[in-house]
């Protein structure tokens, strides 16, 4: 079973990564730029490029904005909670982990993928159901990071946090009634930060399993933010003090 990968930058990606791809399609037209350096990359690989039709792409997509270039790849290959953990152990670093507790629209997953990159996160957990997977639009959204950022499919969420538990991690969910997020809360051990779904935010019993509730402060009158943004500023957070060593 393939999958795609669909945008210039995604694409440039994948192939920078070194990951399997089938075939490169290209719709018949396409302005230059970037795709002179994508068929470049991919036949020295010896990936077959092939000229298709911009209405193809337009149905193999799914509505992402392809801008002309997609690859075809084997699904993508989720890792385990396990795999994770040995990201962190080879880098010698403490663990640092998102888990994404029904993240339902591929934009937000590929936001907050793109972000937990950028921020050193080691790994992302995720629900098998009622949530996003990795997807073309979750490939795009992530600006190519999807290959870089290890991702765990998991059955129970509960079960995953206990997992971590026991190696060692504090978790911390993003919660209304936590305590204020700034102010040395101690995110620069070992940690698993729990984000929630849109709208429903974290579930009962994974809160409950959670060692803390942290949140961000609201000044207006819009009580909540996006899951991708609230992961952002959660994520710096914990870059900030593991970077000056708060909260030590």
């Amino acid at each position: 079973m393939s999958d795609c990968i669909a945008g210039r930058n995604p694409v440039l990606e994948a192939l920078k990564s070194g990951a399997q791809i089938h075939r490169i399609l290209v719709a018949g037209g396409a302005a230059k730029g970037s795709v002179n350096e994508i068929t470049a990359r991919a036949r020295e690989r010896g990936i077959a490029v092939q000229t298709v039709e911009k209405k193809y792409l337009d149905n193999l997509a799914g509505g992402v904005n392809h801008q002309g270039v997609a690859a075809l790849v084997p699904a993508r290959e989720y890792v385990e909670v396990d795999d994770i953990l040995e990201v962190s152990r080879q880098k010698g670093e403490a663990p640092f982990i998102l888990v994404l507790d029904g993240i339902e629209d591929p934009h937000n997953l590929g936001a907050i993928i793109r972000t937990a990159d950028a921020a050193g996160v080691h790994g992302i957990i995720i629900p098998k159901r009622r949530a996003a997977g990795l997807t073309a639009a979750v490939a795009k959204a992530s600006a190519g990071a999807v290959e870089y950022m290890p991702v765990a499919r998991v059955t129970n969420l509960v079960q995953a946090v206990e997992k971590l538990k026991e190696h060692g991690c504090w978790v911390a969910a993003a919660d209304m009634k936590g305590e204020v997020l700034w102010g040395n809360k101690g995110l620069s051990g070992p940690l698993a930060c729990v984000i929630g779904g849109e709208g429903r935010g974290v579930s009962r019993l994974l809160r409950e399993k959670c060692d803390f509730l942290v949140c961000i402060p609201m000044k207006g009158r819009v009580t909540s933010l996006n899951a991708s943004v609230a992961a952002a500023i959660l994520c710096y957070e914990v870059l900030r003090e593991r970077e000056t060593g708060a909260g030590r």
